[in-house]
């Protein structure tokens, strides 16, 4: 049985996007990737936002070495981006987005 709450069997797909303050590439990433995900992944996705000018911890964690980085931790395979973000085909194919 599955456990989406509108019968569907979609799997959410889950991110982590690491940004650093209020940077404008950081700005841009977050509205970049919020469009990408309400136009393609509608209801199905968790975006988790971290700060690691406020969480150093998750930085040390998950190996940030640049701002931004999104993982993308469901489902399989994680995928690794850098950057704002703004290019949209490399994205939803790095992420594997069907169009």
């Amino acid at each position: 049985m599955d456990d989406s709450s509108d019968g569907s069997s979609t799997t959410k797909h889950k991110f982590m996007l690491f940004v650093s303050g209020m940077s404008v590439k950081s700005g841009h990433a977050i509205e970049n990737l919020r469009k990408i995900c309400d136009q393609y992944l509608k209801d199905a996705y968790e975006l988790e936002i971290i700060d690691i000018s406020r969480d150093t911890e998750q930085a040390a964690i998950h190996q940030i070495v640049a701002i931004p980085t999104l993982i993308k931790t469901n489902p399989a395979p994680r995928r690794i981006i850098l950057g704002d973000l703004s290019d949209k085909e490399k994205v939803l194919r790095i992420l594997n987005i069907r169009e």
